[in-house]
């Protein structure tokens, strides 16, 4: 049996940086401030714990907002959250990195973070276009800066108290060794999608090695088809155990090790996405070699592109 009676209090050490990141986290990408507003601060009434935002999302002031009421009502204290925002593409020159930073204190009203992350390994042409295109429409990416410069610049902010600990998202296995070779202070948290038809065992395996939390995005596979709440292994498990499916593979990516970000803009689906319970083994065992199915939604990894992002326009 898991050590927690229930998954959703879950929270993992952090090796690189203080304290705990808890397991079960709400991600801030909801296009409507209005419906983002009220998403946000029902997420924390249920007991989330953990907000994950970004400057690409263009909402990190309406997700300021909502933090402040909360902290005003006494529905939570700031010393209670762990607040992670990230670095966009067009930020990565080492010069743009700490302004980028401070951009998303201001509009999150925050002294710091605990968790900064680069959003994706792909430096875009610097400026004020979050999305530079060409004639054809391909992304203008950056040739003069690499990533360890990136990172270099990242490791500084913790220096100065800006962030507690900084990481990496949308990465694939091989550019994160080579950041985990060159790092002074070392990624504290890798963000990727994962998902039952996406377990990532071997960037899993890589990150428990070397004491780095795992954090699962669109951990329902984003409610794209195939469905992973419609997959027979799945719905089978959620009928024996009284869960539903969503629950299921929620309760599968804090068991395995993983922390993970839901987002809904539903109050019951936030309050079912956050009451998730251990699995027994042999429902683990059945998810890792009963599932047939094998896809990736988001294709970022691969060109730096958000793709669960509406672009402004």
């Amino acid at each position: 049996m898991h050590p927690f009676n229930s998954l959703r209090s879950a929270k993992i050490p952090l090796a690189y940086g203080t304290g705990t990141i808890p397991a079960v986290g709400f991600g801030t990408l909801i296009a409507d401030a209005v419906a983002a507003r009220q998403a946000i601060k029902a997420a924390l009434e249920v007991g989330f714990r953990h907000l994950d935002c970004a400057e690409l999302y263009r909402n990190e002031d309406v997700v300021g907002h909502a933090m402040q009421e909360a902290f005003e009502s006494g529905t939570v204290r700031r010393e209670d959250l762990f607040v992670t925002s990230k670095l966009w593409n067009n930020n990565h020159r080492p010069e743009r990195v700490k302004p980028a930073l401070e951009a998303s204190l201001r509009r999150l009203q925050l002294d710091y973070l605990d968790g900064y992350l680069i959003h994706t390994p792909f430096a875009f042409q610097p400026g004020d276009d979050p999305n530079p295109r060409d004639e054809l429409g391909e992304p203008i990416y950056d040739s003069g800066v690499t990533l360890v410069e990136t990172w270099r610049a990242m490791e500084r902010l913790v220096d100065e108290g800006k962030c507690r600990t900084i990481g990496l998202s949308d990465i694939t296995l091989e550019k994160l060794k080579e950041i985990v070779a060159a790092a002074r202070i070392m990624p504290a948290v890798v963000q990727v999608e994962c998902h039952p038809y996406l377990p990532e065992w071997e960037l899993l395996d890589f990150c428990r090695q070397h004491g780095i939390v795992l954090l699962a995005f669109a951990p329902l596979g984003h409610g794209m088809e195939p469905k992973v709440t419609d997959d027979p292994v799945i719905k089978a498990i959620a009928q024996r155990v009284h869960k539903t499916p969503a629950q299921v593979a929620l309760a599968w990516a804090v068991q395995r090790g993983s922390a993970l970000l839901t987002t809904s803009t539903n109050a019951e689906h936030i309050q079912e996405n956050f009451d998730i319970s251990p699995l027994p083994e042999d429902a683990m065992q059945e998810m890792r070699n009963g599932i047939a199915t094998s896809v990736r939604f988001n294709a970022v990894v691969e060109t730096g592109v958000a793709g669960f992002v509406p672009r402004a326009g």
